[in-house]
């Protein structure tokens, strides 16, 4: 099979040869890659690297490149939203996969071994603030990856007809889809002290999560059905806003990802803590030593 060559309005290279948004070159990616969503959040993670060896900032996008114990990582901030990850995966893959020289498909794939670490709000009374939770499958209430061919072949299809019938989904929201992680980088990563479940990845913080302000929410049921959703004797344990897409995204070009977020508040108990960013760095040196 023939390579692909990319067009200029559809892999847009800057004059300096890095990509258009991360503004990362191909030769300051490492294989190793961890994803945070704050941009200040990178400084905290690469600050346990032996060494650095470069930095690139541009608007939410800023990355660290450095080495910790022999390991080459790469420390890249996403921002908000499973529509960021849809810019950062795409990008990273094109850095891994094609010569931005000649805008070629490399001949041999290059594999991304991925992990997010991120905040997420607990929904069930065995997730407390503090505990870490692995998200072993993923239901995107965003639909990023309703728009790519390929969508059913990575997605668990039975899990998603259990949820919708179990949600009496509404088909005007978007069809729902359930991402898989990595399963081996699930038990490298999580071991024996991260709890694992489903995850659902929301497209905002307020109304989908189920947050009512002052602008009501469709379903003032939705918490509590989704607390009680159960299939093949696991439960969806939190909700986040990026881990559906990573794991698609990185199914669908051949990378291996996952997400592993601290609970920073529990909306069974109502709790929340505020001064997370004080107890983080325990995660942050789980993965750094797990990866």
């Amino acid at each position: 099979m023939s390579k692909r060559v990319f067009p200029a309005s559809e892999l847009i290279i800057n004059n300096d040869g890095s990509c258009f948004h991360l503004h990362l070159k191909p030769e300051q990616l490492a294989d190793k890659v961890i994803l945070v969503g704050d941009p200040g959040r990178v400084e905290t993670v690469a600050s346990h690297f032996d060494s650095k060896e470069c930095e690139v900032s541009s608007r939410e996008f800023h990355a660290i490149t450095g080495t910790y114990q022999g390991k080459r990582i790469t420390v890249q901030s996403t921002g908000i939203g499973c529509e960021n990850i849809d810019i950062v995966m795409n990008e990273l893959d094109t850095l891994a996969n094609v010569d931005y020289t000649t805008r070629m498909e490399k001949e041999e794939h290059r594999s991304l071994t991925i992990v997010r670490i991120g905040t997420c709000g607990g929904l069930q009374p065995f997730t407390p603030t503090g505990c870490f939770i692995a998200s072993v499958k993923s239901i995107g209430f965003d639909g990023l990856l309703n728009f790519y061919a390929g969508r059913n072949e990575v997605c668990d299809l039975q899990l998603e007809k259990a949820f919708k019938e179990h949600m009496q989904w509404d088909p005007v929201k978007g069809a729902p889809y359930v991402a898989v992680a990595d399963a081996e980088l699930i038990n490298k990563i999580a071991q024996d002290d991260m709890v694992r479940g489903y995850t659902i990845a929301c497209g905002g913080f307020y109304g989908p999560q189920g947050r009512q302000l002052r602008a009501p929410i469709a379903d003032p049921d939705q918490n509590a059905k989704v607390e009680s959703f159960e299939y093949e004797g696991m439960k969806v344990c939190n909700f986040e806003m990026e881990s559906s897409a990573l794991a698609g995204m990185a199914s669908l070009l051949g990378h291996r990802a996952m997400t592993c977020c601290m609970v920073i508040a529990n909306r069974y108990t109502t709790e929340m803590n505020t001064e997370y960013k004080n107890s983080i760095d325990t995660l942050i040196q789980k993965v750094f030593d797990r990866i």
